[in-house]
C-alpha cells in the first residue's frame, strides 16, 4: 500500500481546519473559485497562491504533500513551455539572429508565466477539496444536492411531472471525482517499483507504465461497476 504522504490528492485522515466544512460547500465553492482564478491578474494570483499554502497547512499538509500535489502542474507546465520553445525555433529558424533567437525563447513570456500560476493555483484548490473531503462525503454531498435539485424542478408545472425523484447522476459523478486520487495512487505504487527495480526516468518507463495505469485503472473501473449494479 501506498503511503498516503506520497500520493497526490490523498484524502489526509489527521482533521484540520478545512475538514469541518460541510462537504457540499467546498464542492459549491471548488468551481466558481476555479473559474475566477482563470481571470486574476498576477498580483492576486500571488495572493491566492498564498492564501492556499496557509490554508493547506492549516489543514495540517505537510510541505512535502503540497509539493507532491503540483508536481502534474509542474509537469505539464514544463512540457508545454518545451513544446512552445520547440515551435518557436522552428518558425523563427534563420529570420532572427541566433543570439536574440536564444534569449527570446529560454525567457519565459508574462502570459505563460500567468497561465502557469493559474494552473497551479487550481490544483491547490482541487488538492485541498481532496484532502479535506473522503470519497463517501463527495457522494453523500452530490447526492444531497442532486436531491435537493429534483424535488425544485418536480413542482414546475408541465415540466415538473417528468422528473424523477431517484439520483442519476450523483454516483457517476462521485465515482468520476474519487477515481481522479485512485489514478495517481495507482502511478505512485507503479512508479516506486519501477525504481525499486532500478528503472530510471524515460520513454521506456513512460512506455511500459502507461499501459499498466490503464489496464489497472479499467479493471477498478469495471470491479466499481460491478458493485453498484449489485448494490442496485
Amino acid at each position: 500500500m501506498v503511503s498516503g504522504k506520497h500520493t497526490i490528492f490523498r484524502y489526509k485522515t489527521v482533521k484540520g481546519h478545512l475538514h469541518k466544512f460541510p462537504p457540499i460547500l467546498k464542492l459549491f465553492l471548488l468551481l466558481p473559485l476555479s473559474v475566477f482564478c482563470l481571470s486574476l491578474p498576477p498580483l492576486w494570483l500571488a495572493v491566492g497562491k498564498i492564501s492556499a499554502v496557509f490554508t493547506a497547512f492549516l489543514c495540517k499538509f505537510t510541505l512535502h504533500e503540497q509539493i507532491t500535489d503540483i508536481k502534474p502542474a509542474v509537469y505539464y507546465a514544463a512540457l508545454m513551455y518545451g513544446l512552445s520553445i520547440f515551435s518557436t525555433l522552428l518558425e523563427s529558424w534563420g529570420i532572427i539572429p541566433l543570439a536574440t533567437l536564444a534569449v527570446v525563447v529560454l525567457i519565459p513570456q508574462l502570459e505563460f508565466l500567468q497561465i502557469t500560476m493559474r494552473l497551479l493555483l487550481i490544483v491547490q484548490l482541487s488538492a485541498l477539496l481532496f484532502r479535506t473531503t473522503s470519497a463517501i462525503e463527495i457522494r453523500n454531498g452530490l447526492l444531497t444536492i442532486e436531491q435537493f435539485t429534483r424535488r425544485k424542478l418536480s413542482i414546475l408545472p408541465l415540466f415538473g411531472k417528468y422528473i424523477s425523484q431517484r439520483p442519476r447522476f450523483a454516483d457517476s459523478i462521485a465515482l468520476f471525482l474519487g477515481f481522479i486520487p485512485e489514478i495517481f495512487a495507482i502511478w505512485t505504487s507503479f512508479n516506486l517499483t519501477w525504481k525499486a527495480r532500478g528503472g530510471k526516468n524515460g520513454i521506456s518507463k513512460i512506455k511500459y507504465l502507461v499501459f499498466v495505469i490503464i489496464t489497472q485503472s479499467l479493471e477498478r473501473a469495471a470491479l466499481k461497476s460491478k458493485a453498484i449494479t449489485a448494490r442496485e
